[in-house]
């Protein structure tokens, strides 16, 4: 009888509950599978005659798909990021008071040899219930609505640039070598030659005379790139692209006013000038007509970004569409680094890195910082040298890679503790540097029994 009272103690003592993270957390959970189509969404069992049903893409299936959940007892709801189908489907749910999260297709991957559209949807269901699925970072509608314009303009500016390609490719043809002479066919001097040329002009002296007072080459040598073959087919071509071009910097130019209306939008932080810029700063903070964006976005954030170096108007301005200026979705610096994809990898097994390349990442954030971290390769500035010293040792790519997950930190901590950044130069970096050398080498030579010693100059 003692024996048998021991052996139910043991098996009392080995039943426990489940860990933490398996119990249900979200008990009204729903899961929705995202299609072109239709879109399945299953809700826990019991709560309807069926626990999964399809409901098709109309807005008026959106609205009975809402008023379902709303009838099944369900708060939160899970999707994937599906192409753009997901957008109506989670502003519908988010309207009607729903907490919708949008997850990676990549994190919720079925289980192997069962696939099918009802078990993605039953599957989302289950993940969301015990709390595994972690959303992901959409910010407020009205970042949303500027990113919208930003994307916009992004669009429209790579349609100009076809019609750039167009246009060389008709002076090309005509043997008028004007990309060799001027760095840009459609800067100040390249457009005022090619209107003139299609007004009708074709001495080459006269064309030269539209040369502008900074323009390296001289006219003479603008002159000889003019001669060619003025047929008519390629004209033709050259003017239609001219049109083109012109039209598509006409949107892009109403787009950059739609984008400096949203930000008047938004509250100000701020009603004081920004700090006196120099004429580099001044030229990095303005885009079309004339806008100073560094003003704005002063007032806007109470900080000068324009303080980091590499970040111009095009790059905060797309920073504030993509990530915005709260930074309380991320709780450190080293979570938004991560976020961005900018961090060093962690793949690691049997105490081995087997991988520390940073992973991919087609965010538009990252690459507004590779941008900003390729731009310094030649610049006198502490980022600068950094860039440079990183370039040598490693090599380009992971130089771009290491400057702008700098540059990230800095712009987190600049939003996140109001406070300014300071420029320290290029020479104070490279004696700073300097010194951590000396020091290392000095405990490396304690270290091994030996007194560092300077050599007398």
């Amino acid at each position: 009888m003692a024996q048998r009272r021991k052996k139910a103690k043991s098996r009392k003592f080995k039943i426990s509950q489940l860990p933490t993270q398996l119990q249900h957390i979200n008990l009204n959970a729903a899961g929705i599978d995202i299609g072109s189509e239709r879109h399945l969404v299953a809700v826990p069992e019991g709560r309807d005659n069926v626990s999964v049903r399809e409901f098709g893409t109309f807005t008026a299936d959106l609205e009975a798909l809402a008023d379902w959940l709303k009838k099944c007892g369900v708060t939160s709801v899970a999707m994937e990021s599906t192409g753009v189908y997901w957008i109506p489907v989670f502003e519908v749910l988010e309207r009607r008071g729903f907490e919708v999260k949008l997850v990676d297709a990549r994190h919720v991957k079925n289980v192997s040899g069962r696939k099918s559209d009802v078990l993605d949807c039953q599957w989302l269901q289950q993940l969301h219930t015990y709390g595994l699925l972690a959303g992901a970072f959409r910010p407020p509608d009205e970042v949303c609505v500027l990113r919208s314009y930003l994307r916009q303009k992004e669009m429209l500016t790579q349609a100009a640039s076809m019609h750039i390609q167009h246009m060389q490719k008709a002076l090309q043809q005509m043997n008028l070598l004007l990309h060799n002479v001027v760095s840009d066919i459609t800067g100040v001097t390249g457009m005022k030659i090619i209107k003139a040329i299609l007004a009708g002009e074709r001495d080459p002296k006269v064309l030269a005379r539209n040369r502008h007072g900074l323009c390296k080459n001289s006219p003479s040598t603008i002159a000889k790139s003019l001669i060619g073959n003025y047929r008519e087919e390629h004209l033709f071509a050259l003017r239609q692209a001219v049109e083109l071009y012109e039209m598509y910097q006409a949107k892009i130019a109403d787009c950059e006013q739609a984008i400096i209306k949203q930000l008047e939008k938004q509250p100000n932080v701020s009603d004081d000038e920004p700090p006196a810029a120099d004429k580099e700063t001044q030229a990095r903070s303005r885009i079309r007509a004339d806008v100073d964006v560094q003003d704005l976005l002063y007032k806007k954030t109470g900080i000068d970004l324009f303080a980091i170096p590499g970040l111009a108007a095009d790059t905060l301005l797309t920073l504030a569409s993509e990530v915005g200026f709260d930074m309380t979705p991320w709780k450190t610096e080293k979570h938004f680094a991560s976020w961005l994809g900018l961090c060093p990898g962690t793949r690691r097994s049997g105490g081995k890195v087997l991988n520390s390349k940073t992973k991919r990442n087609p965010n538009r954030a990252t690459q507004a910082f590779r941008i900003a971290a390729s731009s310094l390769s030649r610049s006198k500035t502490a980022l600068g040298a950094f860039f440079r010293r990183v370039k040598m040792r490693t090599g380009g790519p992971q130089a771009v890679t290491a400057t702008a997950h700098k540059i990230a930190r800095i712009y987190y901590a600049m939003l996140t503790k109001r406070t300014s950044y300071i420029e320290l130069g290029q020479q104070a970096y490279e004696q700073r540097y300097q010194q951590r050398r000396i020091n290392s080498l000095k405990n490396q030579a304690k270290f091994l029994g030996f007194q560092l010693v300077p050599c007398a100059t």
